[in-house]
């Protein structure tokens, strides 16, 4: 069995996007397709964890009502989409976490970082999430990357302490659930989602969640809600790379997403840890 998470953000959410829409208008956009994303995963017969960012449930309370009666999970993506290793973040991140358990009746047990930006400088959040007795994060990524990642990070799910975020802790209440990666010519690459299911051959990532499957890892996987209904995202003007990285097969991702859950089991996190 295999996890989907989907990362329930708005179009003016995504990193490589902020710094360039300072003066635009943050009317929502992409919470209009929370319908048809239901409707997808219903016809997939597919349950999917929604790590949802919480002003948008303060926005529209209707959404969490519409998540948990589909039977899907709600988990927490901070309030604002904010990077741990924003200054000053730390210091708000324990009123988030209370925010997002009155938001949500205390119905969240799982986080994912924006930006997968848990790290060694960010392992605070760990007791943070311990603290709320959370079951599970999802933030780690085991392979490096411009903007994120570990080269040498576990690929299967373990006990994380803020000890050593990439070191197995027995004692810890907390698993961690690292994002699925492959290899190319030797070096390890994400493959679990994002601009990668977008940018990668699909047959690379079939072949990626089949060799977990021999050895018994869940492929951890993520997709992002704008990428379900890319009708609904904004064309913007942002530099080069940004957009590439932002709208490259834009228009495919779902389709490639919904053969691979026509291939192969995927439920959400709390399913798969009953």
């Amino acid at each position: 069995m295999n996890l989907l998470g989907i990362d329930f953000e708005e179009w003016y959410h995504p990193e490589l996007v902020k710094p360039y829409i300072q003066n635009k208008k943050k009317d929502l956009k992409i919470t209009k397709g929370i319908d048809k994303i239901l409707d997808w995963l219903n016809e997939k017969d597919t349950y999917a964890t929604f790590f949802v960012v919480g002003e948008l449930i303060e926005k529209e309370p209707i959404l969490l009502d519409k998540i948990i009666s589909g039977g899907h999970e709600i988990a927490f993506h901070t309030m604002y989409h904010t990077k741990l290793d924003e200054k000053g973040f730390e210091e708000k991140f324990e009123n988030e976490l209370e925010q997002f358990d009155k938001l949500t009746s205390g119905k969240s047990k799982g986080f994912r970082a924006p930006t997968f930006s848990l790290n060694k400088e960010t392992s605070w959040a760990i007791n943070h999430l311990i603290k709320k007795k959370y079951l599970y994060d999802s933030s780690i990524v085991p392979a490096k990357t411009k903007m994120y990642g570990f080269s040498d990070a576990k690929m299967y799910p373990y006990n994380i302490s803020s000890e050593n975020i990439l070191k197995e802790d027995n004692t810890s209440d907390l698993i961690e659930f690292p994002l699925m990666v492959t290899k190319i010519l030797g070096k390890k690459i994400p493959a679990g989602g994002g601009f990668f299911l977008r940018f990668l051959p699909l047959r690379t990532i079939m072949n990626s969640i089949s060799t977990y499957q021999k050895i018994d890892i869940p492929s951890t996987f993520y997709i992002h809600s704008w990428e379900l209904v890319p009708e609904l995202m904004p064309s913007l003007s942002l530099p080069i790379v940004n957009k590439f990285v932002t709208y490259h097969n834009l228009k495919n991702a779902l389709p490639k997403m919904s053969k691979l859950l026509e291939k192969f089991e995927f439920t959400s996190f709390d399913k798969y840890l009953k």
